[in-house]
């Protein structure tokens, strides 16, 4: 009888841990969401390739509701993303990637040819008017708490005006 209470005690001290945990981990998650929704992404799009072209950009816009920084990006369809800037340099534009890009709170940041963009290289396959791709983007508060926000950015062609 002893050995029956002491395993029901057992798994209901199992079950309440699991319980716990599957609680912190929603909370976690709910978390991460209501962070990541706190950035409106606007007008997202990809400039299209021709056969053999391994890089591309991704432009939008991004308004965020509190203060936040863009610290890295990802996608199924390149091997690498990085945030980049385009800026003059001794009288040369000059492209670069940068770690971080500040997104004050009710400011829009245009990610756009010739400033501010997503860089996708290593492409897995030509982009295509038409297609959408994937990107993920990772945003990190003054806290240092990370979140993660995925849009579907249609590809434009090659050559065409941003919208």
């Amino acid at each position: 009888m002893n050995r029956s209470i002491a395993a029901l005690a057992a798994a209901a001290a199992a079950a309440a841990a699991v319980l716990s945990l599957s609680a912190a981990a929603y909370a976690q998650v709910k978390a991460t969401q209501v962070a990541a929704a706190q950035v409106a992404i606007q007008e997202p799009w990809v400039r299209g390739t021709v056969p053999q072209q391994k890089a591309t950009g991704a432009f939008m816009r991004l308004t965020a509701a509190r203060d936040l920084r863009l610290v890295a990006a990802r996608s199924p369809i390149a091997g690498t993303v990085e945030v980049h800037e385009m800026k003059m340099q001794d009288q040369m534009m000059r492209m670069r990637q940068i770690p971080a890009l500040d997104l004050p709170k009710h400011r829009a940041v245009a990610l756009a040819p010739g400033g501010y963009h997503i860089m996708l290289i290593d492409l897995k396959q030509p982009l295509s008017a038409g297609q959408r791709v994937a990107i993920t983007l990772v945003f990190e508060d003054a806290t240092g708490q990370r979140s993660e926000q995925t849009v579907q950015a249609p590809v434009r062609a090659l050559g065409a005006n941003p919208p």
